[in-house]
């Protein structure tokens, strides 16, 4: 069985990048900077079923993605966290959190609807996303 991304995270997210193990998407809501990466592995629910041979790049590409979004927002705080409570494969989201956004210092599901990235926004988002993601 193949990997393919839950259907969930294709209507959610956009597409920045490929890591190693990691397809890496932009959480379409400009509310807050949210990376979403999803280990490239078949049949994962939790970070227990990662093999562990890839536990130490799936470290790597989350400390990747979090210094990304430190480079290009310097936020307050970087949140990490896999819950799949909603959607069941595993996928872990890098928040770039700022003690102005408008869930600070909550979780920020349900606090306010998400806001979709204007066209010319997003593409300039993911572009400088990638680039940090390339450095």
């Amino acid at each position: 069985m193949g990997w393919e991304l839950h259907p969930d995270l294709v209507r959610d997210t956009v597409e920045v990048a490929r890591l190693p193990l990691c397809r890496v998407g932009l959480m379409n809501d400009a509310t807050y900077p949210w990376l979403v990466l999803s280990p490239m592995l078949p049949c994962l629910r939790d970070f227990h079923d990662v093999p562990a041979a890839h536990h130490g790049a799936l470290m790597d590409e989350i400390g990747r993605a979090s210094r990304a979004l430190q480079a290009v927002y310097a936020p307050d705080k970087i949140n990490v966290a896999a819950l799949g409570n909603v959607t069941p494969q595993l996928h872990i989201h890098v928040i770039a959190r700022s003690a102005r956004d408008p869930a600070w210092a909550k979780p920020v599901w349900g606090v306010v609807p998400a806001r979709p990235y204007a066209a010319a926004a997003l593409g300039e988002t993911v572009a400088r996303l990638r680039q940090a993601l390339a450095a």
